[in-house]
């Protein structure tokens, strides 16, 4: 018998801007399935026990839920390979609409690449690498030995992804309880930025034509100054004449109150919201974004930095949200008799 060859395999990695997609999809994927368990937008016992990323986590089991959940996914990966998207969201609404909590994931930091080129290699610069002045005329292209790293493992995001986990559940339980019959839907913020691309589609503008997924978000959700935002679902919201656009709407919910989570996080807790606050600093500043975005309260959850995936995730509660709550009470007092007499 022939001596074994020595193996070629390498582990895999973050080469090219399709991969980061994919593995943000995933991610998203999982994340959605672990929020509607930790609010208790679905009962638990229709959850099953999973791992993912080396990490317990949760799944819906009723077939309808996963699809959704996956058509929604593969209609975010669209966008994503267009460069559209600056933050996806997972809204939580009332049993009247009103969005109660939003999960917020910032992919505005994700690299830019044309469409395609979406299966080119990217080149991570290497911060420690020594630059020349950009004057010299003798500045030649330094060797990609010493301007680039060599691509991002797989497992190194893997980690921050359960570190991330970890943290969502710890953060979702200093939540205040949700009121029973929630529903949820997926939201999109696109790049303000209107640049035609060389397939002649725009990278900014809204996807509303012909049969696409996306329906226009109500107007309490547009950003207006930064980008639009995008809703998922199943039917179109009045827009007011608003720009933005949007996928259909909720999916039901059942009864619960509140999220419980366990589980200490493995990493720092990354500011969410940093970025976007910036310009409300700046004297003068007026905000254009719809009364329902930035919420009452903001929850850091974590960011992530794995070579060209880079993103951050916080948690938004809804200034609606404890009138909301207030008002299932009283409904559910009045149903158990011991409600009396309304305000």
């Amino acid at each position: 018998m022939s001596p074994m060859a020595p193996s070629t395999l390498h582990p895999p990695v973050l080469d090219n801007y399709q991969a980061v997609v994919a593995e943000f999809c995933e991610f998203l994927t999982v994340a959605v399935h672990t929020i509607l368990y930790e609010r208790n937008i679905y009962p638990r016992t229709s959850f099953l026990s999973a791992r993912k990323y080396n990490y317990p986590v949760r799944q819906n089991r009723h077939p309808q839920v996963c699809k959704w959940i996956q058509d929604a996914v593969a209609a975010v990966e669209a966008e994503l390979l267009k460069g559209t998207i600056s933050r996806t969201s997972l809204i939580i609404y009332s049993p009247t609409t009103i969005p109660l909590e939003r999960f917020v994931f910032s992919t505005a930091h994700f690299p830019q690449v044309p469409r395609n080129e979406a299966l080119t290699t990217l080149e991570v610069p290497d911060p420690d690498a020594p630059s020349l002045p950009p004057n010299n005329p003798t500045n030649n292209p330094p060797s990609p030995t010493t301007t680039t790293n060599p691509p991002t493992p797989l497992i190194n995001l893997h980690s921050q992804f359960r570190a991330l986990f970890a943290r969502l559940s710890t953060q979702t339980s200093t939540l205040t309880p949700l009121p029973p019959h929630c529903t949820f839907t997926l939201a999109i913020e696109l790049h303000e930025r209107h640049v035609q691309g060389p397939d002649g589609d725009f990278a900014g503008q809204a996807p509303l034509s012909g049969n696409s997924a996306w329906i226009a978000a109500e107007p309490g959700l547009q950003p207006r100054e930064e980008g639009e935002e995008v809703g998922v679902g199943e039917s179109s919201a009045e827009t007011g004449g608003s720009s933005s656009h949007g996928l259909g709407s909720s999916s039901g919910g059942a009864e619960g109150n509140g999220g419980s989570g366990g589980g200490a996080g493995e990493g720092n807790g990354g500011s969410g919201e940093g970025r976007g606050k910036e310009r409300e600093s700046e004297p003068g500043y007026v905000s254009q974004k719809g009364k329902y975005l930035g919420g009452g309260r903001t929850v850091p959850v974590r960011s992530v930095e794995a070579g060209p995936f880079v993103m951050e995730v916080w948690v938004e509660e809804g200034r609606g949200k404890a009138e909301a709550v207030r008002e299932a009470e009283r409904e559910r007092e009045l149903v158990m008799g011991g409600g009396g007499e309304g305000e």
